[in-house]
């Protein structure tokens, strides 16, 4: 099973990351000044995950495919790594949808 990850970054704003099951990171929010706007960030992406038309398939300017994850409104949720082909990031997708929805969180902040 997934699982998000809810991290503090050296500058005191927050972001998380989704994880699959063997640990691979699938995607890494922006960065969010409060830990109550990074935990409605995790609940955006439980909510659009699970549908296809949220997903933008995206090429670098290096040529790598990497897909980004959008809110209903446009706005970017999550941003995934870049994958070595199009099927790589397909199943990147895949597994976004997979664990998205259900994931639970793990609260890495080391705050109360």
């Amino acid at each position: 099973m997934g699982k998000y990850h809810l991290s503090k970054a050296a500058n005191n704003q927050y972001f998380w990351t989704l994880r699959a099951g063997n640990g691979e990171r699938i995607l890494l929010s922006e960065m969010y000044t409060t830990k109550g706007a990074a935990f409605g960030g995790i609940t955006s992406c439980k909510e659009n995950s699970p549908y296809d038309v949220r997903y933008a398939r995206l090429t670098s300017t290096d040529g790598k495919p990497y897909f980004v994850l959008k809110a209903a409104n446009g706005q970017v949720i999550g941003a995934s790594e870049m994958y070595s082909s199009a099927q790589a990031r397909d199943s990147g997708i895949e597994s976004c949808k997979t664990n998205g929805p259900t994931s639970p969180t793990q609260d890495d902040t080391g705050e109360k």
